[in-house]
């Protein structure tokens, strides 16, 4: 593990593997450097040297409040810094929405930018349920109660109840825990409403590939529907539908994708 201090002092760790062209991996709610990530970081090895961190709050980062979104922003400049001043982006689900803003803010740092099921959704209801969600999830981290914060972000996605039962009663438990007060950060980065932000998209000049699983057709249709939305706001986006993949996407099959989108010239 190594780290590198952000603008406003916080510790970011990460681990840095292969040889070639940078490559930073952005890992959603609930991700870390130790969990997902190592798998895709060493398949990408081979082409890439690949930066696998650890989001602010989270594994061996630090965190310094107040947060905002820039903050994080501020968390991948400065990894980009360390990697000679250009890399490649990929975040996946919330972690590819504060992807984006990075590649908003700091333009031509960013050489691409690969996205995969960044979960906006404008689907009828949607922005009430995410509203609640939101004021719901700051009452438990403001009054400490991890587990309750753990088990609305559950809910919000999908997980059964006895799934949920059954991870409360395992050993990973005290770790979800742990990471629960960075669920707001994710819940910030996909912003108030929940909604496609076409406008920020916009301001992407990077070639950006945009991506979606053929698998989350059926049970999150908004994901499709968001990938279609970004790709069109974005000045020089592409799409692609990873077949046979759902939201958690295996690293031998998205692997390939990104390697053969990020060696190429244009």
């Amino acid at each position: 593990m190594q780290t590198v201090t952000s603008k406003d002092g916080t510790k970011i760790a990460y681990d840095k593997v292969g040889q070639g062209p940078a490559v930073i991996l952005v890992a959603g709610a609930m991700g870390t450097r130790s969990f997902g990530s190592p798998e895709l970081a060493d398949l990408l090895a081979k082409d890439f040297t690949v930066y696998n961190y650890d989001r602010r709050g989270r594994g061996g980062s630090t965190d310094t409040q107040p947060f905002s979104v820039d903050r994080e922003v501020e968390d991948i400049d400065a990894l980009i810094d360390v990697a000679g001043g250009e890399a490649y982006v990929y975040g996946i689900s919330s972690g590819a929405c504060l992807a984006m803003e990075v590649a908003a803010v700091l333009g031509n740092k960013v050489k691409k930018l690969a996205m995969y099921e960044a979960p906006y959704d404008e689907a009828e209801g949607a922005a009430e349920t995410w509203k609640k969600y939101r004021s719901d999830l700051d009452e438990a981290i403001a009054a400490d109660r991890r587990g309750d914060a753990v088990v609305l972000f559950m809910k919000l996605v999908g997980v059964p109840e006895v799934a949920i039962t059954g991870m409360k009663n395992s050993p990973m438990w005290p770790g979800l825990e742990a990471l629960a007060p960075t669920l707001r950060y994710d819940a910030a980065a996909m912003g108030d409403d929940r909604s496609v932000p076409a406008d920020r998209a916009a301001k992407v000049t990077a070639q950006t590939l945009v991506m979606d699983g053929g698998a989350s057709l059926q049970p999150m249709p908004f994901m499709h529907t968001s990938a279609e939305k970004l790709a069109k706001a974005m000045p020089n986006a592409e799409r692609q539908t990873v077949e046979g993949q759902g939201h958690d996407v295996d690293s031998n099959v998205l692997a390939p994708v990104l390697i053969e989108f990020f060696s190429r010239e244009k």
